[in-house]
């Protein structure tokens, strides 16, 4: 999308378009989004890969915001899979016994709606607990799930891009959404993309790893001016705030 000064402007569904095409034949990608805000976005994106001729995983959080029943079931509609966004742990201010309780019900509860063999959790970046610590206790394998990519994804082989920040570099405030122990190889290999036009430009370069994952957060994604930069300016917020966090 091109604004009324005519700027290439990133983070719309336009240009969300363009890396799909680019990608199209490119690599073993998958294509994950974290639906933690605005449902209908993750609609839109949803069409549009279907459009193209792609698969992805949408994973949903068990609160309004994100929640949307006849959403999940159009998305799966489509032929993307759904998984449980979960955010246990910080709901249950830590007692991994209660967050275990919490994931099961949530997931029967999607579970009803569309079948749910993945799981991804969610940073909540203001928590101080981190959602994947109940599998130190519990097995999410025993309860039918297949993948939760923080684990099942071998990012020694798999290099991963995520849009958290507002941005492709945004590992710099990312409180839990990074990948520590390759991440410094990655950076130092050269292969830091700022926006999404770096990451179409090292497409057609041939200097993009061809296995990738992406994680996107839809609700960033959008063709609408006036979403566009209220999600600039909250995002900007964040960061700010995630930075605080990062170092202390």
């Amino acid at each position: 999308m091109v604004d009324d000064n005519g700027l290439n402007m990133d983070f719309t569904l336009k240009k969300y378009r363009e890396l799909l095409v680019a990608l199209k034949g490119y690599g073993g990608i998958i294509l994950r989004h974290d639906v933690d805000l605005k449902p209908q976005n993750s609609l839109a994106t949803a069409k549009i890969e279907h459009e193209l001729g792609w698969k992805a995983v949408y994973y949903f959080r068990a609160v309004p915001e994100s929640w949307d029943e006849n959403i999940i079931r159009e998305i799966a509609a489509l032929g993307h899979e759904v998984g449980y966004h979960y955010e246990s742990l910080t709901t249950c201010n830590g007692d991994i016994d209660a967050a275990y309780r919490d994931f099961c019900e949530n997931l029967e509860k999607l579970r009803a709606i569309v079948p749910v063999k993945s799981i991804c959790m969610h940073g909540s970046p203001k928590s101080k607990w981190d959602s994947k610590d109940i599998w130190k206790k519990y097995d999410y394998h025993q309860l039918g799930i297949e993948f939760e990519p923080y684990f099942d994804v071998d990012f020694s082989k798999t290099f991963y891009l995520t849009d958290t920040g507002r941005r492709w570099d945004g590992y710099k405030v990312s409180v839990r959404d990074r990948i520590p122990v390759y991440q410094d190889d990655w950076v130092n290999q050269g292969l830091v993309y700022h926006s999404t036009d770096d990451i179409i430009r090292a497409i057609k370069d041939e200097t993009l790893p061809h296995k990738i994952m992406f994680t996107t957060h839809p609700q960033r994604w959008t063709d609408s001016c006036a979403q566009w930069f209220k999600e600039l300016l909250l995002q900007n917020v964040k960061n700010c705030v995630k930075r605080l966090i990062v170092i202390r």
